[in-house]
């Protein structure tokens, strides 16, 4: 593939990671480490071990397409790749090459480790997501801004607020991708997950279970956990990496659809550093990272589905349920790769304008404090009547186009309410002075490490 309809990933870390060429080197690296397990317990001998590890050490020095092709007869990649494999190592060792295992074992552990590398990839970019709204929010912690509920003005926030709100995202999502990526097993149990095969080729000394050690020296090999039991038909680790994708694909989505929100052009509170630009009109800087971002987010749903309902796997191998997660695993794994990168890149290059903030806040002539207004009037006029008085107000506002604070002073209503009852109405009115517990709040999310 080359990325030609996938901007977002093409050129990324992830896409390198898992691309063919990088599940091929997985799936040897796999038969490598189980030949290395079992030598190491003492059920194949050493030599055997390095002529097939030395002979899986490069996948340039197999037929990626051949390979591709010959998988259509049986189903899967892993069987050609064997025989490959065997007749690339000295006569001596073939007998070890790929002994005790199925194919499913080689396939899924070779996903996970295409999982933990990709994971490692993607961590990194939230952490750099993560820095960078972190210096937004702190840069603008008191920055006022229109909250919008449902499309309108709401009542006044803060962009620092708002920046803090994505990093808490971007931080959930690492810590699910960590939880995963911590728990990623090896798979091992030959045909029907007795391990049956391995545990005919010799005895423990101690008289512990030979297979069971060759699971535990396989695990240690590739650095992934060992698994309590073989998970052929078990999804979990697919299930689980599927749900924590999905959820960091969603996360910064919820950055990116923020950025398109505020970067149109009628709003302008924020802008992309590097906007991209349009085939038919030339002033247009569009905001691209954001749209890949959210694209990415709008895909990934659809992917985890497919993955999730593999869940249901019949017998001790299904036929489909497993073949259905290969694809969509990889283009997840991918597409969230993906997604991170221009996720760090659209955070770090914000560029924040906070006149427009402001003249945005003015948009209502001062209804977008309403509610604070009602707060104050409902002690000195009673609920239904503070109510009347504003509905009013606002209608006034909007019909002549005159400030709210202009429109309330002339109120008959709130004449005359005595010396305690002193409205200073443009104060009361001003939405940089009504943000409630933005700031603290902002300075408790920041807080989290």
């Amino acid at each position: 593939m080359s990325g030609l309809l996938s901007p977002a990933t093409a050129g990324s870390a992830a896409e390198a990671a898992t691309s063919d060429a990088a599940f091929l080197q997985a799936l040897l690296d796999a038969e490598a480490a189980l030949a290395l397990a079992q030598a190491a317990v003492g059920v194949a001998p050493a030599e055997a071990a390095a002529a097939i590890t030395d002979a899986a050490r490069d996948a340039a020095r197999f037929d990626l397409r051949d390979i591709a092709l010959r998988a259509r007869d049986g189903g899967n990649p892993v069987i050609p790749l064997v025989a490959d494999l065997t007749a690339a190592v000295p006569e001596s060792a073939a007998p070890y090459v790929h002994r005790g295992a199925t194919s499913q074992d080689i396939l899924d552990t070779a996903a996970m480790l295409v999982a933990a590398r990709t994971l490692d990839l993607i961590l990194a970019d939230l952490a750099r997501t993560a820095h960078a709204t972190a210096c937004l929010a702190s840069t603008h912690r008191d920055t006022p801004m229109p909250g919008r509920t449902l499309t309108q003005h709401a009542v006044p926030t803060t962009f620092g607020l708002k920046a803090a709100g994505w990093r808490s995202l971007t931080l959930d999502a690492r810590d699910r991708l960590r939880a995963v990526r911590d728990s990623l097993p090896v798979q091992l149990g030959g045909a029907a997950g007795t391990l049956a095969a391995i545990g005919v080729y010799g005895e423990g000394g101690d008289g512990s279970d030979p297979a069971l050690r060759v699971l535990t020296a396989y695990a240690a090999q590739l650095a992934l956990r060992e698994p309590a039991l073989p998970w052929h038909t078990l999804r979990t680790p697919v299930a689980d990496l599927a749900a924590a994708l999905a959820f960091a694909a969603g996360a910064l989505g919820k950055a990116g659809a923020d950025v398109l929100t505020l970067s149109r052009t009628e709003i302008g509170e924020v802008s992309e550093g590097a906007g991209g630009g349009s085939s038919a009109m030339p002033h247009k800087a569009n905001p691209v990272r954001a749209t890949l971002v959210v694209a990415a987010a709008r895909r990934a749903p659809g992917l985890a589905g497919t993955l999730l309902g593999s869940l249901v796997a019949q017998d001790e191998r299904p036929a489909g349920a497993w073949h259905a997660e290969w694809e969509p695993l990889r283009e997840l794994l991918c597409l969230v790769g993906g997604a991170a990168r221009a996720a760090a890149e659209l955070t770090e290059g914000l560029r924040v304008h906070p006149e427009a903030m402001r003249e945005n806040l003015g948009l209502t002539g001062g209804l977008i404090v309403s509610e604070r207004l009602a707060a104050e009037l409902t002690p000195l006029l009673g609920r239904a009547r503070a109510k009347a008085v504003l509905t009013e107000a606002a209608r006034r506002t909007r019909a002549e186009g005159r400030p709210l604070a202009e429109v309330l002073a002339d109120e008959p209503a709130l004449r005359g309410l005595g010396p305690d009852a002193t409205l200073d109405f443009d104060e009361l009115t001003d939405p940089a002075r009504y943000t409630g517990s933005a700031g603290a709040l902002t300075d408790r999310a920041l807080e989290r490490r």
